[in-house]
């Protein structure tokens, strides 16, 4: 029984034009044309990845993760409905509108809609990407990550730890909580900010070319209060990245090389040299907000000595040059 990957991820909101612009435009995705009052988008050969629907709220709508078997689903319905968690079937043509063999869903203690699902649909046709990209670094690593606010974190990690089966990979306390958790190779594909607040804070998308985070960047740019962070890389999974202002108010990382790890080998453990190595600086922060107590984190870390590995010691583009015959 394993929950392998964050599969798609749904949004609800009633600015699908901006939507299709930002998610088309700048992140590159490929729209799809689902008819009703909806938009969806493609990243790579799986038929949908993003989901905006046309209803108020401006936030998250759901978060669909794969599970490795079909059987897996009634697996995870006993164990939850063991635990008190109400646990609805797809019924009603849901696994139709998820394009999805089937699944089920419920709520986390904070009332955040999860579905997990089994036999996703493959598109028929190549993927177009929206911008000229070199595509999104997804397969069996999902889409990328999401990232929830959480009011109660003892609360919700024994649900996603415990209940769900999700691996900590690592966490860190200041300047507040912050939790990782990985279901697959990639450093992470779920984590919670203990912010005391309740929401989605953002979900990131890894492009397979540096340059294509650059031109995006360059493009978020353009946009009146389009970057939330600028280009900085992170302490635990190495991404580098920016972050940009969703239609909706939450962020959207834009990101290239993240860490991979082995789950099989891998221990939890407690980072304490805050979230970046360098950039990242909160534009929507003030400086008696948050903003500053980063910087100089960040500025203390530079002071350390702290940075990622060589890219040489990468066991990640080891097996990307090999599979490429270089």
């Amino acid at each position: 029984m394993a929950i392998n990957a964050l599969g798609y991820l749904g949004v609800r909101s009633d600015r699908l034009e901006d939507w299709s612009e930002f998610a088309g435009t700048l992140l590159g995705m490929q729209k799809i044309d689902r008819g009703g009052r909806a938009v969806a988008f493609r990243m790579d050969d799986r038929a949908q990845r993003l989901l905006v629907s046309d209803e108020p709220g401006e936030t998250l709508a759901f978060l669909g993760f794969e599970v490795a078997a079909r059987d897996d689903l009634q697996a995870y319905a006993a164990r939850l409905e063991t635990a008190g968690v109400a646990v609805h079937p797809g019924r009603g043509g849901l696994a139709d509108r998820r394009l999805v063999g089937d699944l089920i869903w419920f709520h986390d203690p904070m009332g955040n809609r999860v579905e997990l699902f089994h036999a996703p649909m493959l598109a028929s046709d190549p993927f177009v990407p929206g911008r000229p990209i070199d595509g999104f670094r997804t397969g069996p690593l999902g889409m990328g990550h999401a990232v929830l606010h959480v009011q109660e974190i003892d609360i919700m990690m024994p649900f996603y730890r415990d209940l769900l089966d999700f691996h900590v990979t690592d966490y860190g306390l200041e300047p507040y909580g912050l939790y990782f958790f990985h279901l697959n190779d990639r450093h992470h594909s779920f984590a919670m900010v203990g912010s005391g607040q309740r929401g989605f804070h953002h979900f990131m998308v890894e492009f397979q070319n540096l340059d294509d985070v650059g031109q995006g960047y360059d493009l978020a740019q353009q946009r009146e209060n389009g970057v939330a962070y600028t280009l900085g890389r992170h302490t635990n999974d190495y991404m580098t990245s920016y972050y940009a202002h969703s239609p909706s108010g939450f962020f959207v990382e834009n990101g290239w090389g993240g860490r991979l790890i082995d789950p099989a080998t891998w221990a939890p453990h407690e980072t304490h040299d805050g979230p970046s190595f360098w950039g990242h600086e909160r534009l929507y922060l003030t400086e008696e907000g948050g903003r500053k107590r980063l910087r100089d984190m960040r500025l203390e870390a530079a002071a350390k000595g702290r940075r990622a590995p060589p890219v040489a010691d990468c066991p990640w583009l080891y097996g990307e040059l090999a599979k490429a015959g270089r």
